[in-house]
């Protein structure tokens, strides 16, 4: 592919963007160098880029002076989850592009684009204007420099993508070459189940609403042979909703034994999933977050060797229950101090670093992900709040939306159905996709509910359903018992026609045929009925 027009350096916070001289295929600074190298790829050429630094490194940027046509529309990723904002734009030279962008000429049909692969050094994003594209490399370490120290770092491998037929199947073959170089993982199949967090929220459940969802969950998959999970989300533990650890037991008198809740879940032929939150503690003292924390405890630093060592322990005994899947979430609030639309350009709040100052954010989340793929062994793992490019290959499952809802319809729609037309092709090649639980419950219309299951079950992607008891009908359980067993099946093949021009989109190509799904009620019609 063509190497950049021209490559800048910011070294530290206080520094401006420096050019830097080219000689071949390298680019220098007085204390930087930038090493272009060819990387071979089917069908998408790319390009390696090494950074050395002689002390601190914060940004690079790499520039491609090439010609936009007047009329395309661009689209581009998310830092983490999307939050109902993956939408095809026309050019907006401000606008953030994580990951990869695809540009779209509405007068030939060509979709063409750039992206990184996964597990990069660096956080990457873009920006798209008329006359070229902008490759910004962050290699700060927190909210200040990385001390490389004359270490070499493969900062990003950067991809060209050509045209596929059209953008759906651009962004495929885009998203096929990114991760062409991850191991393979072993087939964990379909994943179907029950998550009892949006009627629960956290609050007010035991043991015996657990075993009740359990049995739901069996009861609706009808003797399929999949066995579907049972997860218990947050609120299982002493701190409460939204709290850390210690995670070593229940709640007394809520959860007064794990290991026989795990049990109980598999006795009723379910397969038994948890929630947490490594990176917080209700503890204080611990190798505390230069950030601070919530009151009471703090986030925890991933670089101190005793915080992944606690999150191993953590790990081990969930796995030492019996639990067979584990959901890790929160973990990128806890380290960047923000939710993925507060990160932008900056990422994080300026004047602090990890414990080790000699990583990038990109290399310790990533490793932050290593250490759970391994201490997890052979749990299925989930990633919410999770970095997609870094975590792809090493969560089975990856939250890609904000949380759908059981209170509030409209946020299920805007949240599940984007995040599932926008990032479907990263599906079965960065990770199994999790668009979110369709909820069952009476603050939400059960109506709205059921095509949000159809669509989630028709995509093979995870399924996970929230249903609250006081909300079963006979409709409802016929519906859901519906889409549970397509979901356990595999699904469908799923394509947005329209999501060049909806956000959330209604028409849907399948396998057989073309399906369109009505995501409003009619005028007049009570939300919360159904």
């Amino acid at each position: 592919m063509n190497e950049p027009t021209h490559v800048f350096v910011q070294p530290g916070p206080a520094d401006g963007l420096v050019q830097a001289a080219r000689d071949g295929h390298r680019w220098t600074t007085p204390r930087t160098e930038l090493i272009w190298s060819e990387v071979p790829g089917a069908g998408a050429p790319g390009g390696a880029v090494d950074v050395v630094a002689d002390g601190a490194i914060s940004r690079v940027a790499l520039r491609w002076e090439r010609a936009l046509p007047e009329n395309a529309l661009v689209l581009g990723d998310a830092w983490e989850r999307s939050y109902g904002d993956l939408q095809w734009r026309h050019v907006q030279p401000q606008r953030l592009l994580p990951w990869y962008w695809l540009a779209h000429d509405q007068q030939t049909g060509a979709t063409t684009g750039m992206g990184v692969d996964v597990h990069p050094g660096a956080f990457c994003s873009w920006t798209v204007d008329r006359t070229g594209v902008t490759l910004w490399l962050d290699l700060r370490n927190g909210g200040g420099p990385t001390q490389l120290d004359g270490r070499r770092l493969t900062a990003a491998v950067v991809r060209e993508f050509a045209d596929a037929g059209t953008p759906w199947k651009t962004l495929e073959a885009a998203t096929e070459a990114m991760s062409a170089h991850l191991p393979d993982r072993p087939d964990i199949g379909p994943v179907v189940g029950a998550n009892n967090w949006y009627y629960a929220y956290g609050e007010g459940f035991d043991e015996k609403a657990v075993l009740q969802d359990a049995a739901t969950i069996v009861e609706l998959a009808d003797g399929h042979p999949v066995k579907p999970f049972s997860v218990v989300d947050d609120g299982w533990n002493p701190g409460g909703n939204g709290s850390g650890g210690p995670w070593e037991s229940g709640i007394p008198g809520l959860f007064d034994d794990m290991a026989a809740t795990a049990e109980a879940v598999k006795q009723l032929g379910a397969r038994p999933g948890l929630w947490f939150r490594p990176l917080l503690s209700r503890e204080s003292g611990l190798w505390g977050h230069p950030l601070g924390g919530e009151a009471p405890g703090r986030a925890l630093d991933p670089t101190y060797p005793e915080v992944l060592d606690l999150v191993r322990g953590d790990l081990q005994r969930f796995r030492s229950w019996g639990f067979e899947l584990v959901k890790h979430d929160f973990s990128t609030y806890d380290v960047f101090g923000r939710f993925g639309p507060a990160m932008g350009a900056r990422l994080t709040d300026s004047g602090w670093q990890f414990h080790d100052p000699t990583r990038t954010t990109a290399e310790i989340v990533l490793d932050f992900y290593r250490e759970i793929r391994a201490a997890g062994e052979d749990l299925v793992l989930i990633g919410c709040n999770t970095v997609g490019h870094l975590a792809a290959g090493l969560v089975d499952v990856q939250r890609t939306g904000d949380d759908t809802s059981g209170r509030d319809w409209e946020r299920t729609r805007k949240m599940g159905v984007n995040s599932l037309a926008f990032r479907l092709p990263q599906h079965r090649r960065f990770f199994t996709l999790d668009a979110d639980c369709v909820p069952c419950t009476p603050q939400t219309p059960w109506e709205l509910n059921a095509r949000f299951l159809d669509l989630v079950a028709r995509s093979g992607s995870a399924l996970f359903v929230s249903v609250d008891p006081a909300a079963r009908t006979a409709r409802a359980d016929r519906e859901l018992g519906d889409g549970i067993r397509l979901a356990l099946s595999g699904g469908d093949q799923l394509e947005p026609l329209d999501w060049l021009v909806n956000t959330t989109p209604n028409t849907w190509g399948t396998s057989t045929g073309t399906i369109h799904y009505d995501w409003s009620l009619p005028w007049g019609a009570d939300p919360a009925s159904g």
